[in-house]
């Protein structure tokens, strides 16, 4: 038994004529005769009752008509599950973003818009450092990755979403707070620095030291956080200062302000971060709501 089979029972039980039916299904009427008789004689059963003047479903085919509509419906089904995954509307879509990147308006417009355009796809979101991002690309674990500038594997391809300042960290108190258009580096050489931890992989450590270097000094990191949310709390509570990507000042901590870094290179960017050649139908969806957003 064959799908055609069924779907030419079908034809015939709905027109109760085997020459509407033919023309329906856009064939002639003698091989859509055979093709019932055949199915029948599999069957071992009489599914229509014919006579010159009529054709009538038998109750063997009334019950067998209700099964094969069954079954060609679900068959449809999952050939449009098929389709809608092969254009990225259906299954999960793994994404691994630095915690820095929800701060950033366009990113989180980018997710709202992609669960609205693509609703029977699941968005998993995994928040680690950039690195960690990396290597889960790297892995496959993820498809997708969001992160600061660090140096990526031959097997990444990376596109630059947007670049944005260097605020220094402070306390309301501190005497540095008081240059509201902005600070030097080095005014901060003897401050102790609230940070994140070298081995976490933030490439904004790397990045730090690369300033703190060129302007003449090495930073004394006094206390490490993983989460830039503590690092703020840290310096709210006189632990030292810091140095974070301008999307931080979205959040109003009672004891801190932010100043921007003046120094050249003192900007950093967010990168959309995929395999190389290994973009599937949902991940390319995502990207370009992503690019389009973030370009706009």
């Amino acid at each position: 038994m064959e799908l055609r089979h069924l779907r030419y029972f079908v034809a015939v039980a709905e027109e109760l004529h085997f020459g509407r039916a033919a023309l329906v299904l856009g064939i002639s009427q003698p091989p859509l005769s055979q093709q019932i008789q055949a199915l029948e004689h599999e069957l071992g059963a009489r599914l229509f009752d014919r006579t010159n003047r009529r054709v009538a479903l038998s109750e063997a085919g009334r019950l067998f008509l209700e099964e094969a509509r069954l079954i060609l419906v679900q068959v449809d089904k999952a050939a449009d599950v098929a389709r809608r995954a092969q254009l990225g509307q259906l299954g999960e879509l793994k994404v691994g973003f630095t915690s820095s990147a929800p701060f950033v308006s366009s990113i989180p417009q980018a997710i709202f818009a992609f669960r609205q355009a693509f609703p029977a796809v699941h968005l998993a979101l995994r928040e680690m450092s950039s690195q960690m991002v990396a290597d889960a690309l790297v892995d496959e674990s993820i498809e997708v990755g969001i992160l600061r500038p660090i140096v990526l594997p031959e097997s990444l391809r990376h596109v630059e979403l947007f670049r944005e300042p260097l605020v220094a960290v402070l306390r309301t108190e501190h005497p540095l707070a008081k240059q509201t258009d902005g600070l030097q580096l080095a005014s901060l050489a003897s401050e102790p620095f609230v940070f994140f931890p070298r081995a976490y992989g933030s490439g904004l450590y790397a990045q730090l030291m690369s300033l703190a270097r060129a302007a003449g000094f090495s930073p004394h990191f006094a206390q490490e956080a993983g989460e830039a949310v503590t690092i703020i709390g840290l310096v709210a509570a006189g632990l030292g200062v810091s140095v974070l990507p301008a999307s931080f000042q979205r959040m109003r901590v009672d004891g801190v302000v932010y100043r921007t870094v003046l120094d050249a290179g003192a900007d950093t960017a967010v990168w959309l971060v995929q395999r190389e050649g290994r973009e599937s139908p949902m991940a390319k969806a995502f990207v370009e709501l992503l690019t389009r957003r973030s370009s706009g």
